[in-house]
């Protein structure tokens, strides 16, 4: 993700800022021994999140840690939607990024302060109750949840109800909504991934889906982008993802966004949410941590300079 020719420097002199850098280890190389390094996290919090907000991860380690794009990048590592909230619920740390450039790592045992995901499933919740622990869960910006097809597909809009028969087994060709006789072929996504909580929360509201041994399964919102797009599935596949990835992360010109009772996702029918589908990414912390670097970066994430870093990444900001 590299940052654009109009990109602007908002944030001066930052409070949020890595602490100490100490030599870890070293390696062997063709050159001889080489040191590497493990950095604290400071007044800067340790991140994680859904595949879906790397890139505002990545933009605000741009704006307060000064990072070229390729620093950026290694250091917002995100380990996807369920185990983010695994991670703040239990306080275990991620350990997937880096700081390329100086061979150094982030601190190991740092747990994860505040992760930016998509609404928690039922068994995230609970996971927090059994826990004892109260999450703080805040929209940061707006999406859309979008449904798909290929872009030879006659159908251009479905209703509610119609999407809600398709996935509930109940329409099962395409002459059904209006298009040509063949029979859907329906994906969805594996249980607890971000885009099918917000299926089953957001569009079916409680009408059951059909079984995974009915209905196929993609591994991966990429791979279901993909399975969409693919010629030899014609006009007959559909699914679902979030709007901003498949026009910035993940981008395929096989596939098209279909209208929902008549309303496209424009950004303009996401902040007047004329378009039913209208979603949010979440910034989400302990309540404990209120008071503590969690807390505060949460509060200038929803401030006017954290909202147009958010912007900036390409993201709906919420004023």
């Amino acid at each position: 993700m590299q940052r654009s020719s109009n990109w602007q420097q908002f944030v001066k002199d930052s409070e949020f800022k890595l602490g100490e850098r100490r030599v870890k280890g070293s390696w062997n190389t063709p050159s001889g021994k080489e040191d590497y390094y493990e950095i604290k996290f400071g007044t800067y919090p340790s991140l994680d999140g859904s595949t879906v907000s790397i890139p505002m991860a990545v933009e605000f380690s741009r704006q307060h840690l000064g990072f070229s794009d390729e620093d950026s990048n290694d250091f917002a590592s995100f380990s996807t939607t369920h185990y983010a909230y695994e991670n703040l619920i239990l306080r275990k740390p991620n350990t997937l990024g880096m700081i390329r450039t100086t061979n150094t790592f982030l601190d190991e045992y740092h747990p994860v302060d505040l992760i930016i995901v998509t609404e928690p499933s039922d068994e995230e919740i609970n996971l927090a109750k059994e826990k004892n622990v109260e999450m703080i869960i805040e929209p940061v910006c707006y999406d859309a949840f979008v449904f798909i097809t290929h872009k030879d597909n006659t159908v251009d809009n479905l209703t509610i109800e119609q999407i809600q028969k398709i996935y509930s087994g109940e329409i099962t060709n395409w002459k059904g909504v209006g298009g040509n006789n063949q029979e859907i072929n329906a994906y969805q996504r594996e249980e607890n991934s971000g885009s099918q909580t917000a299926m089953e929360n957001l569009v079916m509201k409680g009408i059951p889906m059909l079984p995974p041994n009915m209905i196929k399964i993609a591994a991966g919102m990429g791979m279901l982008v993909d399975v969409v797009g693919e010629y030899e599935n014609s006009q007959a596949s559909i699914g679902y993802t979030y709007k901003y990835y498949i026009d910035t992360l993940y981008k395929n010109e096989n596939i098209k966004v279909l209208k929902v009772n008549g309303v496209s996702p424009e950004n303009e029918n996401l902040k007047n949410k004329t378009y039913p589908f209208t979603t949010n990414y979440y910034g989400v912390i302990r309540k404990e941590d209120e008071q503590n670097t969690a807390g505060k970066f949460l509060k200038w994430m929803l401030s006017p300079e954290g909202q147009k870093c958010i912007e900036q990444a390409g993201y709906i900001a919420l004023n």
